[in-house]
């Protein structure tokens, strides 16, 4: 049985201001770093073979906050960043609705491939999902840690599990330092485990952007 735990990285700045971030490589603000250090002796105590992280800095730093427990070193793997924002990224989400209207209320919908340059749901959650199958090849049986972003581990996770865009929007975004578990047998393949599984702490911006 393999255990892949897909964490969403750290609060930001721009997380809390409502900015799209996308692939911009905006660092932890105090809050996040407080919540990576709150929840990696939750997930040392799973006690991971394996930690990945996506190589933007938001989801190295958490990962990083874990290793240092472990002494695992952080393998990163770019494949494992955010959804491409394209024209939108380092925009206010209100700008980003206002200047772009109809890609806006595309993306509201929850429309596969809204415009204005960003990244497909599709491509998303193919890419996404090859890293976590990657990582999670890295060990047999045992426990993998993605550091990851909301939207990249929502997609990627629904690409493990072959979940239509239709069920995903359903589930609940991941919060900052929350994780989803996945596990993998040979009956069952991967199923579902838990999903915003994480320690309480101060109210965080959950938008994945």
């Amino acid at each position: 049985m393999t255990r892949l735990i897909v964490w969403r990285h750290g609060n930001t700045d721009w997380n809390a201001a409502g900015r799209v971030q996308g692939q911009v490589d905006v660092p932890l603000n105090e809050l996040g770093r407080d919540q990576a250090r709150t929840a990696a002796p939750l997930l040392a105590a799973l006690r991971p073979d394996v930690v990945v992280a996506s190589d933007l800095r938001r989801a190295a730093d958490t990962a990083a906050a874990l290793a240092q427990l472990t002494g695992q070193p952080v393998r990163p793997d770019t494949r494992l960043r955010e959804r491409h924002f394209g024209q939108w990224q380092g925009l206010a989400l209100t700008d980003a609705a206002a200047r772009f209207p109809t890609e806006h209320a595309r993306w509201r919908a929850g429309e596969p491939d809204p415009g204005a340059g960003i990244e497909s749901l599709d491509d998303l959650g193919k890419r996404v999902g090859e890293a976590l199958l990657a990582a999670a090849e890295l060990v047999d049986g045992g426990t993998v840690v993605v550091a990851t972003h909301g939207g990249a581990a929502r997609q990627g996770v629904g690409h493990l599990l072959g979940w239509d865009h239709s069920v995903l929007r359903s589930v609940g975004s991941l919060a900052n330092c929350h994780w989803t578990e996945l596990r993998h047998n040979d009956v069952r393949g991967w199923h579902l485990r838990a999903h915003n599984v994480g320690p309480i702490t101060r109210p965080a911006q959950s938008e994945p952007v």
